[in-house]
């Protein structure tokens, strides 16, 4: 999510604060692991498949940064080991705490490319106080502004990190809500029976739940929304007796691990927040090839196959690195060994 001026703590630092403590919490070495060895070359043995072929960045140094969370190393490694099996040599300098740290790294020509999010440069980066609705127009935007600072984006995933709400199953066949318009006509027709899990950031920020709530026209008692820590807020929707909704992000490992249904922003309120590659426009120019090996990955990505990749990690416990090659080789990108 994006951070907005003005408002509370950053959302992406929120999350990735949140990340963090629950991994502590659970025990999760794979991003410890992916920690320690940043900053030095990949080593993976991998070659091109149906990228990278006859190896365009044979004998070019070339280094791949990320923020702090698990979605963020894995596009990571994606795009390092990518960027290797196209004969690159790849300093894996991702798992860098926050948003800005990752972004000036780019900017600066420490780190030559990431992964980032439309909504995050739009809002937190740019300047700009309202989202654009339409997503290609919003990366439009960005990638025309942004030229302006020196860096590249290359076409965006339909993978959007954005804020949802989601309920289990059983409740979902119960209520009969599949968008967010057929919850706020039963928070009107029968308000007793929304209640909703939040965090705090939610609960206040102008795109969260004061928002959501205007533009929807959703009638939700003060006494059905019960705000509780992120982590906490998927256990208590899963249960479903607590809340039957809750609020999540879109390409979370829980919602799938928890067996819970996304509904559908109908009116599309929610700012987008696409992953696109961004690249240090000097060393795009310099070599081009870095955009043909990355297109066609990119192009893969989608909110629902990420969220299972996300899972994989947060919840299975696998290293990032690890699944992000997996993926690769299973869609023929590359080939290990």
């Amino acid at each position: 999510m994006a951070d907005r001026p003005g408002l509370p703590a950053p959302v992406n630092a929120v999350r990735a604060v949140a990340l963090c403590a629950a991994l502590a919490l659970c025990g999760t070495a794979a991003l410890c692991g992916c920690g320690l060895r940043s900053g030095q070359a990949i080593a993976d043995p991998v070659q091109p498949g149906s990228i990278g072929q006859g190896k365009p960045l044979r004998g070019v140094t070339l280094t791949v940064t990320s923020k702090n969370f698990s979605e963020q190393i894995i596009l990571g490694e994606m795009m390092g080991l990518a960027l290797k099996a196209a004969g690159a040599t790849v300093i894996d300098k991702t798992n860098i705490q926050g948003s800005i740290g990752a972004r000036q790294a780019v900017l600066k020509g420490t780190a030559d490319a990431m992964y980032e999010y439309t909504g995050t440069a739009w809002i937190t980066y740019l300047g700009h106080t309202r989202p654009i609705t339409d997503p290609h127009a919003q990366w439009q935007a960005v990638r025309d502004q942004d030229a302006r600072n020196g860096l590249t984006w290359l076409p965006p995933a339909t993978l959007d990190n954005t804020y949802a709400l989601a309920s289990n199953q059983a409740n979902q066949r119960r209520y009969g809500y599949s968008t967010l318009s057929d919850v706020a006509a039963l928070s009107r027709s029968d308000p007793g029976v929304v209640t909703l899990c939040v965090e705090n950031e939610f609960d206040v920020r102008d795109d969260g739940l004061p928002g959501m709530e205007k533009a929807y026209g959703m009638r939700i008692p003060v006494r059905n929304i019960r705000i509780m820590d992120s982590g906490i807020v998927y256990t208590q929707v899963s249960q479903g007796t607590s809340c039957a909704l809750g609020e999540v992000f879109t390409t979370d490992g829980r919602i799938a691990a928890r067996h819970l249904r996304v509904l559908a922003d109908d009116r599309h309120f929610f700012p987008d927040y696409n992953a696109a590659p961004e690249i240090n426009s000097r060393s795009l120019r310099s070599h081009p090839a870095i955009a043909t090996v990355l297109e066609p990955i990119t192009a893969k990505l989608t909110t629902e196959n990420q969220r299972r990749l996300n899972a994989k990690v947060d919840v299975d416990g696998q290293d990032p690195r690890e699944v992000a090659k997996d993926w690769l080789v299973r869609e023929g990108f590359i080939k290990s060994g």
